[in-house]
């Protein structure tokens, strides 16, 4: 199964950027992991954010294709354990689906049309985090999932 983290604008702290960079090496000795960044939409003063979800939304929804399995990292979804999450992704991985895409929306959530497409919904926390650090968190949060489902010493309980 082919991983794919796709995000609304670019990553633009250093730190961030490097810890991201550190953890798709390491995953990709585990499976193929790709991140799509999506350019930001240019807002003017009288863009109400409901548009903005819509262009962001529209531009998310043309980077899918009908065979994927689209999870949204969103603040209502379903919350796991670094274990339960390993299990989670175990599960999508037997799942027969060639890819799956986890999607960082941008500052006002997702559109409509994108929760509409969505096959799940899973949140980091329930605290609220820079969409540019969940990035990092998400990335390392995988790498965890595939060190836990072998049995590799990462992981501590």
């Amino acid at each position: 199964m082919n991983i794919t983290l796709l995000t609304v604008g670019k990553t633009k702290i250093p730190f961030v950027v490097q810890g991201i960079k550190e953890y798709a090496t390491r995953l990709n000795r585990y499976t193929p992991f790709d991140i799509i960044e999506l350019p930001d939409i240019k807002t003017t003063k009288s863009m109400t954010a409901e548009k903005q979800k819509e262009l962001e939304g529209e531009a998310i929804l043309a980077k899918m294709l009908q065979s994927d399995f689209v999870v949204l990292l969103d603040e209502r979804g379903r919350e796991f354990s670094s274990m339960e999450f390993a299990s989670y992704i175990e599960k999508l991985q037997v799942s027969g689906k060639k890819r799956t895409i986890f999607v960082v929306g941008g500052p006002y959530g997702f559109s409509a049309a994108v929760y509409n497409r969505a096959d799940a919904k899973i949140s980091l926390s329930r605290m609220t985090f820079n969409h540019e650090m969940v990035r990092m968190f998400f990335v390392e949060q995988i790498y965890r999932a595939m060190t836990i489902l072998r049995n590799e010493p990462y992981h501590h309980e």
